[in-house]
């Protein structure tokens, strides 16, 4: 199956996983989700980060140094790795 052409890539890491990583600071009351190594148009990929798996949730989604995204805001690792995943990632 072909994916659709995407202005973004995600690579996986060197031992075949994403590179998606959860970070707890704050003891516990901040709880952030990266992104890291991405390839492309990192806004396109916000975008449908918001469009698409948090639609209307309070996640706030930034970029940092034009390659890395980090979501605040929810516990959601599995399902933005899940969704990586059905993009063909």
């Amino acid at each position: 199956m072909l994916r659709p052409q995407l202005l973004y890539h995600v690579a996986r890491n060197s031992r075949g996983s994403l590179p998606v990583y959860s970070d707890v600071r704050n003891a516990g009351s901040r709880y952030l989700v990266y992104i890291r190594n991405v390839d492309g148009n990192v806004a396109d990929l916000v975008n449908d980060l918001t469009t698409t798996l948090f639609p209307e949730s309070s996640a706030k989604i930034s970029t940092v140094r034009n390659r890395h995204v980090v979501i605040q805001g929810g516990r959601c690792k599995d399902s933005v790795m899940e969704w990586l995943a059905s993009k063909g990632f």
